[in-house]
């Protein structure tokens, strides 16, 4: 089998410098890959945000925002109560 374009790579989004997710996503579109999913949770999200925007208008502006989605998860946490966390996940992808 030959190499096959990769169809998608996920960053996931924590506590790091917003430049750290920069790097990360265009790291990933440096590899051969249709599009880089950033994943991010609670007060990460507005880094995930942060970072899919430095990466669009500064340094990859051929890069769109192709699907952005939110939900709320369960987490359960130290006493045994489940949380509800916001996420979101934002997709990037090469412009056609």
């Amino acid at each position: 089998m030959g190499e096959a374009m990769e169809d998608n790579a996920v960053v996931y989004v924590g506590d790091k410098p917003v430049m750290n997710y920069v790097l990360a996503v265009m790291t990933q579109f440096n590899k051969p890959v249709s599009s880089v999913i950033l994943k991010a949770r609670g007060r990460a999200i507005s880094r995930a945000v942060d970072a899919a925007e430095i990466t669009r208008n500064r340094f990859m502006p051929n890069i769109v925002v192709k699907d952005i989605t939110i939900s709320t998860e369960a987490i359960p946490n130290e006493e045994g109560k489940t949380v509800n966390v916001s996420s979101m996940e934002i997709v990037l992808a090469k412009q056609e």
